[in-house]
């Protein structure tokens, strides 16, 4: 009896161990370069993002017409000539001028690792390499409360539109009452997984509530269903397609704000005693919490280093924003790729010229729709 319980025992394992082979093995392959399907300009020629930031038009001087921004924002496609929002037609298609390297923006971080602007990547290139490695990705995205009325409907509308279409993909959506999911089906290859939350934890603060609910998902059952997971606010709207030129080990977004000012502009937290403290005239980019990704590990991570941090600064009678937490994360643990403020830009300022094309779109939380 005990033999034939060490030899099930022993298939058990022998089964799981070559499970676990064959998920690797398929995601390994032919290692694709980085210089395969990313062009930009040269790093030596690359001016100080101060001189550059100083001498970009300031976001907030760029305003122009807010409301007209934003009714144009939703629609997904500008019939106004002002606009450099692209028609999502234009992202199915190798723009012109792909060769053509972007002086205007920074590509390259100071550890290497690309910016990714449209224009920059060869989107032809990336297709073929990783159309043959049979993955699946995952989004997440916490709507809870009015938050899931106002944009949880056209947030899904257009992520099923835009968001790496031609690969599976696994919608992990949390919502306090299943009556708030809207009457949505998932498009081809893609799944909807919806959860709720228990009514007694929905006055906890709010980022709080939805990094710990997706880092708990994560050990559940998301790392062993996706191979790259994003998580995003509920308030973007997908404008044209996102996809696996985004990919990356740990993936972080560039805030639409921020990037155009120096960086000891930055809104780092400043106080000493805070986890999240980064010093002056310490720091690379300010990066947007709205957007974030990697592999589910990678994304694990983050969370567990921001609830060690929320934790320490409680004990030190502080409390410091999740974007800090994030930002601190960052700076310790450089991200392996840069989304462009093209990936989430704030549809309340009108685009400068860096802003080429308009991936996603934030909206105002307080704004209603147009």
């Amino acid at each position: 009896m005990n033999f034939q319980r060490k030899k099930m025992l022993l298939m058990i394992s022998c089964v799981l161990s070559l499970m676990v082979v064959e998920r690797y093995s398929r995601n390994q392959g032919e290692e694709l370069q980085l210089s395969d399907w990313f062009r930009p300009r040269s790093f030596r020629e690359r001016r100080s993002r101060g001189r550059r930031r100083q001498a970009s038009p300031g976001v907030r001087e760029q305003r122009c017409c807010p409301q007209h921004w934003l009714q144009t924002a939703v629609r997904g496609c500008s019939d106004s000539g002002r606009s450099r929002l692209s028609c999502s037609q234009t992202s199915e298609q190798e723009p012109p001028g792909l060769k053509r390297r972007r002086p205007d923006v920074i590509t390259t971080t100071d550890w290497l690792a690309p910016v990714i602007w449209e224009g920059t990547f060869n989107r032809r290139v990336l297709g073929k390499h990783y159309r043959n490695r049979n993955l699946t990705m995952g989004l997440a995205v916490f709507a809870i409360g009015r938050i899931a009325d106002q944009y949880l409907e056209r947030f899904l509308e257009s992520a099923k539109k835009h968001f790496m279409t031609g690969y599976r993909v696994v919608f992990y959506i949390t919502v306090d009452d299943l009556d708030k999911m809207p009457d949505v089906d998932p498009g081809p290859l893609q799944t909807f997984q919806v959860f709720t939350l228990r009514e007694e934890i929905w006055w906890q603060d709010f980022n709080l509530l939805r990094m710990r609910n997706l880092g708990e998902h994560i050990v559940q059952h998301i790392q062993g269903e996706v191979d790259f997971l994003f998580s995003m606010a509920t308030n973007q709207i997908f404008q044209s397609d996102v996809g696996v030129e985004t990919l990356g080990a740990s993936v972080a977004q560039l805030h639409a704000w921020w990037y155009f000012k120096s960086t000891k502009d930055f809104p780092y937290e400043r106080r000493r005693r805070s986890a999240a403290y980064i010093p002056y005239g310490k720091g690379d980019f300010y990066y947007d919490s709205a957007f974030v990704g990697g592999t589910p590990q990678q994304v694990l991570n983050l969370i567990e280093e921001y609830l060690k941090g929320v934790l320490q600064d409680k004990q030190n009678g502080l409390n410091s924003s999740y974007e800090n937490h994030l930002n601190k994360y960052f700076f310790l643990n450089k991200p392996t790729k840069l989304l462009s403020p093209e990936y989430n830009w704030d549809v309340t300022f009108y685009p400068p010229p860096q802003v080429q094309f308009i991936k996603v779109a934030q909206h105002p939380k307080r704004r209603p729709w147009p």
